[in-house]
């Protein structure tokens, strides 16, 4: 139970703060309009892009499947960016967009080619650094 909770504690507190956050009739706004709009776009892809790691770190606690598990946790980011967006529909002041699960999207497969370009990466230093077979 104890490795459960360490595996999807953080994806489902994740999960809760972004429903606190859509649950919000109206977010703080910076004075330049397009600034706003920009900064709540990014903050968008970057928050689902963290939800989608979340939930490849959980998952990679128990299945050793590579590529297999990017998408899984893409489809359940996703998932949950569309839930988010319909339950904005029931908070006065807010509406959900289908352009805001794009964003969501974006930043989802932001973070999975991030992750697999890091453990590309950390595979050729560790082929490196192993010794030569003699």
């Amino acid at each position: 139970m104890k490795r459960f909770f360490w595996l999807w504690g953080p994806p489902l507190a994740w999960m809760g703060l972004i429903f606190f956050l859509s649950a919000q009739p109206d977010l703080p706004h910076v004075p330049e309009s397009w600034l706003d709009l920009l900064l709540k776009k990014v903050g968008h892809a970057c928050v689902f892009g963290v939800l989608a790691w979340l939930y490849l770190r959980g998952l990679r606690g128990h299945v050793q499947a590579g590529g297999v598990l990017r998408v899984v946790s893409v489809v359940l980011a996703v998932a949950y960016a569309l839930s988010d967006e319909y339950h904005q529909t029931f908070v006065p002041g807010r509406h959900g967009t289908w352009f805001d699960v794009g964003v969501d999207t974006v930043g989802i497969c932001a973070a999975m080619l991030l992750d697999w370009w890091l453990a590309r990466r950390r595979a050729r230093l560790r082929r490196a650094q192993a010794p030569a077979a003699q």
